[in-house]
């Protein structure tokens, strides 16, 4: 994960601006924000996968590569990786586009586990389109 490829891989599935609001008394982006925005983004690939409600159960290890700034557009990818019976694996990968300069960067990926849930919030089979 340390290395920067050259193009985000997966689609699309959130992007978002870094707020002040979204920041530390330092001024530094929370690590915990960025998580969010992948875990969001990867829920919307979890349920069209399922067809149904789906919960995070699971994100395994995650570095992050780069700082966030205030003002970068931050835009995550994701790719499934494995379907079980309840569950989906989601690769996620966060991309900035700096505000000042227009770069962009792999800022950290992750391996987000979801399970497929009912009205009731009980696993149920992952209903495969």
């Amino acid at each position: 994960m340390t290395d920067t490829p050259p193009a985000p891989k997966g689609e699309l599935v959130i992007r978002a601006i870094a707020m002040p609001a979204d920041t530390n008394s330092n001024g530094d982006i929370f690590g915990g924000w960025l998580l969010s925005q992948m875990d969001l983004g990867g829920a919307v690939l979890a349920r069209s996968t399922a067809y149904s409600r789906v919960t995070t159960v699971a994100i395994d290890a995650m570095s992050f590569l780069h700082p966030v700034d205030v003002g970068d557009i931050v835009t995550c990818y994701a790719t499934l990786v494995k379907i079980g019976r309840t569950s989906m694996k989601i690769d996620i990968e966060a991309w900035v586009k700096r505000h000042n300069d227009g770069s962009i960067l792999r800022v950290t990926e992750g391996i987000f586990t979801y399970v497929a849930i009912d009205a009731q919030g009980i696993p149920q089979p992952v209903r495969r389109g």
